[in-house]
């Protein structure tokens, strides 16, 4: 088995937004960061000894701008076919986020007004749908993707064997990665709830070290401390009716109906 090296792609500052570089027999890219940043990341590629024709597959961790913004120009790239879950189709369809952003404190308030959050990407359908947990050994990586629902419906993370957990937006360091190694929630989650029930079953199954979409790499135990704490913070919330999450019955029966569709038309 080969050991998987798990390098960050900085796509906007110097961890404020990350994607990843897995490399085993054969590399895989996690995320695809912002609109226009497709070369960004090829070019960061190279630099680390990897011809972009090489990648076996992109994995977009979830349906945000910032993760999927460039997935359609990486494809053309680097001709690598894309992976992402179901439940998050419709914005790859459409190229535009779920809105309103539901921001978790004042940071994503303030976010949320950047225009930059609500531009249109390339929109793409996806070579390989997830729908469970999906093994990545074909791709040349010995772990799994594995669908880690809360931040949005089809959002997922990728555990390889070896122990290392790219999470995407499961967790971030506080302010957007400015305080490193400090655990926190990132500035939107369409549940909490059910994103930290996703946090605290990727950290039941033991990872040595936690990846993410905004920051440095984060400590499991550090990680599970804060966790324990946003539980009871989170259910306080929920008791007095201010926890905010979004139906996602709409939007995964506009999936299956696009699907069936599709169908329809294909045959």
């Amino acid at each position: 088995m080969s050991p998987t090296k798990v390098i960050p792609l900085p796509v906007l500052g110097r961890h404020a937004v990350n994607a990843y570089l897995l490399l085993g027999r054969h590399p895989v890219i996690v995320d695809a960061g912002t609109p226009g940043s497709a070369r960004r990341i090829t070019e960061q590629v190279a630099a680390h000894g990897v011809d972009p024709q090489d990648v076996r597959l992109i994995v977009v961790t979830h349906g945000h701008i910032d993760h999927f913004g460039s997935a359609a120009e990486l494809r053309r790239l680097t001709g690598a076919p894309i992976a992402a879950h179901a439940a998050d189709l419709g914005p790859y369809r459409t190229g535009r986020v779920r809105e309103p952003y539901l921001p978790t404190g004042p940071m994503g308030r303030l976010m949320a007004r950047n225009p930059k959050l609500h531009e249109q990407a390339d929109p793409f359908e996806p070579d390989l749908v997830v729908r469970g947990t999906t093994g990545l050994a074909d791709f040349g990586v010995e772990g799994r993707i594995i669908p880690t629902p809360g931040h949005t419906a089809g959002s997922v993370s990728v555990l390889t064997d070896d122990g290392d957990l790219v999470a995407g937006d499961l967790i971030a360091n506080s302010f957007m990665g400015l305080l490193k190694g400090r655990p926190a929630n990132p500035p939107f989650h369409d549940d909490p709830l059910a994103n930290l029930a996703s946090l605290r079953a990727m950290l039941d199954l033991g990872p040595v070290r936690l990846h993410v979409g905004h920051g440095t790499p984060l400590d499991p135990a550090r990680a599970d401390r804060w966790a324990t704490a946003e539980q009871r913070r989170l259910e306080r919330r929920a008791a007095r009716g201010r926890l905010r999450t979004r139906p996602q019955d709409q939007d995964e029966e506009s999936s299956r109906a696009t699907e069936r569709a599709q169908g329809v038309s294909d045959g």
